[in-house]
């Protein structure tokens, strides 16, 4: 029970701070267009910028937490991150929105850390089962918050903002009393690398075949994903007519979905079956939900078909993860955990721009049907290449 003390604290440190997070999630997209007056294009640039710097510092935050340990980074972000939400708070302009979410992006690259901090407390048995408590905070915080987010929209967007940052604030305060250092001094790095991003040390990560792929296989489902991250609101908003308060409903759905198949479900497959058998039909659900989303029809449909989404990505993201932490070394799980991130936070980058290009002016239908078709492009993979490239992937 003891050993397990540490990954619960994490849980709890990442589920607050997410709840914040999905606070904003049903209300972002609709905030801008209602209140901000702005096009859709404007509304993924506003997605795309958080992710931007977030691919900027991602790589910074992981390769520094493997110097100075996790602790110190989780608690500067978790600062920022509510200075941030406060800055949402009082957004009455285009630019007020931007400047909160580069604020909000650089708080929120501290995912890799998390993720490294895991790593130092698992065994490779247990990764998977660690790195689905990620998943699971993302899913309850993604159940709680937008329901929350909707129902507190009704008081105005200021209060989001602001209970959004006191979550926050309480994650850090619970993370300064409670929270202890993971990575113990003999297993951090000594190597003076570059802390930003740079091709270098993507070179120097790239060098092993496997990292490498596992890598990309992991940009190729974010981005997938990334394309309905302010489009699927919008889908709820502008074809529907759904409210904040169903749009929240509908993530809260999906939300549940996801912790629970992270939760419980990808702990016990993953004792069953390969991490390449679990990629393959992981990759395959969300190549499902996300092919037919846009034809949900109704609410009942979109929560269906978004249950079957969640399912393939409360399979893939877990094991995804726990598959590169086994490729990596032990004193290198932070910066290559914080490159993986920084390629993801591009992918997030990439996705809601062209979701919310393609959504204006090619039809709403378009951005989840990219996500389809480049998962389909893993779904390939995972049955006839994976196994060859990767070894590891054929290991329970």
């Amino acid at each position: 029970m003891k050993k397990n003390i540490p990954l619960t604290l994490i849980f709890i440190v990442v589920f607050i701070d997410l709840l914040g997070f999905g606070l904003l999630i049903p209300i972002l997209p609709t905030f801008a267009s209602r209140e901000l007056k702005v096009d859709e294009t404007a509304v993924g640039i506003a997605l795309a910028l958080y992710s931007f710097f977030q691919f900027i510092f991602n790589p910074l935050l992981g390769a520094l937490s493997d110097r100075i340990g996790r602790r110190k980074i989780i608690l500067v972000t978790l600062l920022l991150n509510a200075i941030g939400y406060i800055i949402f708070a009082y957004t009455n302009t285009y630019f007020l929105l931007l400047l909160s979410r580069v604020v909000g992006g650089i708080g929120g690259s501290s995912i890799g850390v998390a993720q490294a901090y895991i790593a130092d407390v698992t065994t490779k048995e247990d990764r998977s089962k660690g790195m689905g408590l990620i998943g699971v905070a993302f899913g309850l915080g993604f159940v709680f918050g937008p329901v929350l987010g909707g129902i507190l929209s009704g008081f105005g967007y200021e209060v989001v903002g602001l209970v959004s940052a006191a979550f926050s604030l309480l994650a850090c305060i619970f993370s300064y009393f409670f929270l202890p250092e993971s990575l113990k001094e003999e297993n951090r790095s000594q190597e003076k690398r570059k802390l930003f991003f740079s091709f270098s040390t993507v070179k120097i990560v790239f060098k092993n075949s496997s990292v490498a792929i596992v890598i990309l296989l992991f940009f190729i489902i974010t981005f997938s994903v990334a394309n309905i991250y302010g489009t699927f609101p919008l889908l709820g908003y502008q074809a529907y007519g759904f409210s904040d308060l169903q749009i929240g409903y509908l993530f809260g759905i999906i939300g549940i979905a996801g912790a629970i198949v992270q939760g419980g479900l990808v702990g016990r497959l993953s004792k069953k079956f390969q991490d390449r058998i679990l990629i393959t039909f992981g990759a395959f659900f969300v190549m499902i939900g996300l092919g037919l989303l846009p034809y949900g029809g109704n609410f009942l449909g979109l929560a269906i078909i978004g249950i079957v989404l969640s399912l393939g990505t409360g399979i893939l993201q877990p094991t995804i993860l726990s598959l590169l932490s086994k490729v990596t070394k032990e004193n290198e799980q932070g910066m290559v955990l914080g490159i993986n991130q920084s390629f993801a936070a591009f992918a997030r980058m990439l996705g809601p721009l062209w979701g919310g290009i393609s959504f204006e002016y090619l039809g709403y239908e378009i951005p989840f049907l990219t996500g389809a078709f480049f998962t389909l492009i893993i779904f390939l993979f995972g049955i006839f290449y994976l196994a060859k490239y990767v070894p590891e992937s054929t290991r329970r």
